[in-house]
C-alpha cells in the first residue's frame, strides 16, 4: 500500500538473471518532485531497478505504481516516464530540433503545437540558436542537454537518468550536475538519477538509496548518509571512513564506551541502535573529525607519526601511523587551519571530540 507521500512506489520488487540475484526486495517511495538518487557500485542492481520502472524489463515479483496507477506491467510508451541514457542516443542524421521532437510525432500533435513545445524546450536547456545544427557540431554537455530535452518535451512525470553524465570529463561532470539540478527544480518533475559517483549522488539528490548486492541498504538525505551511516558497508561506500572494530563497554546518558585498538572511546548512542554491554560494534570517524597537534590535548587522543601527506588545493590529506592499528588514520584539514604544516615523519597526536565517531552495528 503506498503512503499519501509516495508519487511514485515501488513494493518488494525482485528480479533475477539465471541464478544472479539483480535486484531482490526492493521497497521504496518517491515524493512527487523530488530528486532522488540509487548509488551503488557496479552490478549493485540500480540500473536493473531503474529500466523495470521504466517498462525496459519486468519484474519477477513486486509491484510498481505512479501517481495511484499500477504500471508494473505496462509497455514503456504506456507509461509516464521517460529516460535518458548515458549515451544520450542523439540521432546524428537528424538536427537539434528534430532530435528533440522525435518523441512528439508519434503522438499526432499538430505541428504548431510541436514547434511551440521544441522551442521551449530550446531554451529551457539553454541552447536557443542551436535547433539547425547536428550531433556532430555539438559538445558533450550539449549533447546531454538534447538528450535532456528530447526527454522533457514528452512532458514524463518522472524523468530515469541513467548514469548521464559518466561520459563527461571531470569539469564538464561537476557543471552538468549544477545546471541538471537546477533544471530539476525549474520544471518540477521527479527525477530518478541512476549513479556509482557518491559525490555527485551528494550534491545533486533530496534523498539517496544506497544499494548493495541488488538490496537498499539505506535510504536518507546526503547530509544522514554521511554523517549518519547505518552499516559498515555505507560508511565504506559514502566517502572516506576511518572504521575500528571495537566492543561496547557501557552506555549512560546517550554516550556509549567502547574498547578499541585505540583504547577506550567515547561515542554517541544512535537512535534505534541495538547496542549492548559486551556487544562486537565498529568506530567510524571521518578524516575531517580527527585534529593533528604537536602536544596531547585534553581529550581523547592518541601519539602517531605522519607516514604521508598530500597537498589537495584547498584542503591536505594525511596519513598517521598509529600503534596498535593495521593501517593509518586518514586526516583532513583544510590549508588556512594549523594543521598543513605538518610534514612527513613529524610525531603527533591525533584527537577527536565525542560527537566524532559513529557507533555502527556489527
Amino acid at each position: 500500500m503506498a503512503a499519501p507521500s509516495d508519487f511514485l512506489r515501488i513494493e518488494n520488487i525482485s528480479k533475477s538473471f539465471g541464478d544472479t540475484i539483480a535486484v531482490d526486495g526492493v521497497t521504496l517511495g518517491i515524493a512527487r518532485g523530488e530528486f532522488f538518487s540509487l548509488l551503488g557500485p557496479s552490478g549493485c542492481g540500480k540500473t536493473t531497478l531503474l529500466r523495470m520502472i521504466g517498462g525496459f524489463a519486468y519484474p519477477d515479483s513486486g509491484g510498481i505504481s505512479l501517481d495511484g496507477e499500477d504500471i508494473t506491467a505496462l509497455a514503456p510508451n504506456k507509461r509516464a516516464t521517460n529516460m535518458v541514457f548515458q549515451s544520450y542516443a542523439i540521432f546524428p542524421h537528424l538536427n537539434v530540433r528534430d532530435n528533440i521532437a522525435f518523441g512528439l510525432r508519434s503522438e499526432g500533435l499538430e505541428a504548431d503545437e510541436r514547434e511551440e513545445r521544441v522551442a521551449r524546450a530550446l531554451a529551457m536547456i539553454r541552447l536557443d540558436g542551436y535547433g539547425e545544427r547536428r550531433a556532430h557540431e555539438l559538445s558533450g554537455g550539449e549533447r546531454q542537454r538534447v538528450a535532456l530535452a528530447r526527454a522533457l518535451v514528452k512532458r514524463p512525470k518522472v524523468l530515469l537518468l541513467d548514469e548521464p553524465l559518466g561520459a563527461l570529463d571531470k569539469r564538464l561532470r561537476e557543471a552538468m550536475q549544477i545546471e541538471l539540478r537546477q533544471l530539476q527544480r525549474e520544471v518540477g518533475i521527479t527525477f530518478l538519477f541512476v549513479t556509482h559517483d557518491q559525490e555527485e549522488a551528494l550534491a545533486m539528490s533530496d534523498r539517496v538509496a544506497v544499494m548493495e548486492k541488488g538490496r537498499v541498504l539505506q535510504v536518507a538525505d546526503p547530509k544522514t548518509l554521511y554523517e549518519q551511516p547505518l552499516s559498515r558497508a555505507v560508511a565504506e561506500f559514502i566517502g572516506t571512513m576511518n572504521l575500528f572494530e571495537g566492543r561496547m563497554i557501557d552506555a549512560a546518558g546517550g554516550i556509549a564506551s567502547v574498547e578499541t585498538a585505540l583504547g577506550r572511546n567515547r561515542a554517541p548512542l544512535r537512535a534505534g541502535g541495538k547496542f549492548c554491554a559486551g556487544a562486537r560494534v565498529w568506530l567510524a570517524i571521518r578524516p575531517e573529525k580527527l585534529l593533528l597537534s604537536r602536544d596531547a590535548p585534553g581529550f581523547q587522543s592518541v601519539p602517531g607519526r605522519v607516514v604521508a601527506s598530500a597537498y589537495l588545493g584547498d584542503r591536505s590529506q594525511f596519513q598517521v601511523a598509529i600503534g596498535g592499528l593495521d593501517r593509518p588514520l586518514i586526516v583532513s584539514a583544510p590549508n588556512t587551519s594549523g594543521m598543513a604544516r605538518f610534514e612527513m615523519g613529524d610525531d603527533v597526536h591525533v584527537s577527536w571530540m565525542i560527537d566524532g565517531p559513529v557507533l555502527l552495528e556489527q
